[in-house]
């Protein structure tokens, strides 16, 4: 093949190329431009040689977690994500956690005993504060009768009840799921949230601290809390993560009571029994555990899902009231009731999810609270009476679900609503005859208690941490 004639534009093309190169090397343009570039490049730096030396064994065991998704629970079961948090400390306070967070998730796992200063959120002092503070309480000291106070008190005067400006305090950041009040002379509550925080309010503290003490014995949300009744230096609370730990403030630790493969969802115990748990875990089991032993005495299927609730009669302590997400309440004789026979004495349904069922003082009534918008009071011989009473209970997945509790004798039940107020329920009447309201309220309250000796003193929880401290004159 002939090869292809150049035109004579690319002929002078190439022509113009070499003798451009040429002149090029005669100035020798590339030697001196070579040199520039490496006189601007800094000197390399020797390598040098490490010897890496093999990680250390970590002497501490190593805790297998298991997620509740890995558990089988659906996320509807678990806890809904709560209010953004605005919880702040003292700028010039940082707390322990923000320096331990691994390190307490990790004791709040342990399966044994943790000590109570090393969950503490805070400065040591604070810690050392709040046991000498429950120390004395449970011996009488430290400002009144201290113990489990008798006899009651006059009931009356429910317009009294006011709720001062000192007695509203961010107890724990985010949402609150569980609030009791210690039946003592000084004014006690405790609360857990879905953080696994316990959180201690002393509302007559003096000091620096504003009387708040927060711990995290737990790694998951806070689903119950009993505070022993025969001695308020112990304190029983229980999580979704199956753990139950008795706070023991003698002995400053938080022991490992009950350990389970499945969540607990609440906890209670007989008024005349301090040695067993009526535990209830999992899709509708419950359990009885024998603290002495660390046994199981007995394992009941009671519902179809969770029981959300576990409430005993004060006055006929064999009488046992349960409240279950598969739309029932139930009331069980334990006497009656067997590992292959668990009838109820009484049955209530509702359209939607049971969140509570509660005995009045007197043993009488029954009131449940259903996300069907009702409140249903039972009463009778054998709570045969049904009455139903219309109550707005949708929360929404943001707050914890309302629950209705009793007063101080059979006549109210308060409850929560979404307008920032306290709904007081009359039994005789069968409607809401009052609302408590203050503008000190700045958020919803959900959960509740009651001081059971003192009239007019009731505690309301909120999803952003807060408690609220009704009190009255009477």
């Amino acid at each position: 093949m002939a090869p292809k004639q150049l035109t004579e534009y690319e002929r002078k093309r190439l022509e113009n190329i070499k003798r451009n190169e040429e002149m090029l090397a005669a100035l020798k343009v590339h030697s001196k431009l070579n040199d520039l570039v490496s006189s601007s490049k800094p000197p390399r730096a020797k390598s040098k040689s490490y010897k890496v030396s093999p990680k250390k064994r970590s002497e501490s065991p190593i805790v297998i977690r298991r997620s509740l998704r890995s558990r089988g629970i659906k996320p509807d079961e678990l806890t809904a994500a709560g209010l953004k948090d605005d919880y702040s400390e003292s700028p010039n306070k940082k707390r322990r956690s923000d320096y331990m967070k691994g390190r307490i998730v990790e004791l709040s796992q342990e399966l044994g005993p943790i000590r109570m200063r090393d969950v503490f959120v805070g400065e040591e002092l604070g810690d050392r504060k709040f046991v000498d503070t429950m120390v004395d309480v449970s011996k009488g000291l430290g400002g009144g009768s201290g113990g489990v106070l008798g006899g009651g008190r006059g009931i009356g005067g429910l317009d009294s009840m006011r709720l001062e400006e000192g007695n509203v305090a961010r107890v724990v950041p985010g949402r609150i799921l569980s609030v009791r009040v210690f039946p003592c002379e000084r004014r006690v509550v405790v609360v857990g949230n879905k953080f696994g925080n316990v959180g201690f309010w002393d509302v007559d503290s003096v000091d620096e601290s504003d009387g708040i003490y927060v711990y995290q014995p737990h790694s998951a949300p806070i689903s119950g809390i009993v505070v022993q009744p025969f001695s308020m230096s112990k304190m029983f609370t229980c999580c979704y993560d199956g753990f139950i730990r008795l706070m023991d403030v003698e002995k400053e630790i938080f022991d490992l009571a009950y350990s389970g493969a499945n969540c607990i969802y609440s906890i209670a115990q007989r008024p005349d029994d301090g040695n067993s748990l009526y535990i209830s875990e999992g899709r509708g089991g419950l359990n009885i555990w024998d603290g002495r032993s660390g046994k199981s005495l007995s394992s009941w299927g009671l519902h179809e899902t969770r029981i959300n609730s576990i409430h005993f009669n004060a006055c006929n302590t064999n009488m046992m009231a349960t409240s279950s997400s598969d739309g029932t309440a139930c009331i069980w004789d334990l006497r009656k009731v067997s590992a292959d026979k668990a009838e109820a004495l009484s049955t209530v349904n509702h359209e939607k999810a049971v969140h509570s069922a509660y005995f009045s003082p007197s043993g009488s009534i029954l009131a449940t609270t259903s996300f069907d918008d009702s409140i249903k009071l039972l009463s009778g011989a054998n709570y045969e009476k049904v009455s139903k009473i219309h109550h707005n209970n949708q929360t929404g997945r943001w707050i914890s679900s309302f629950r209705g509790i009793w007063g101080w004798d059979d006549s109210h039940v308060f409850i929560g609503n979404m307008k920032r107020g306290v709904d007081i329920i009359s039994t005789a009447e069968k409607r809401c005859i009052d609302t408590l309201v203050s503008p000190e309220m700045t958020a919803i309250p959900c959960r509740f208690d009651v001081h059971p000796h003192k009239f007019g003193m009731l505690a309301g929880a909120t999803s952003g941490g807060q408690v609220y401290l009704w009190t009255s004159s009477c």
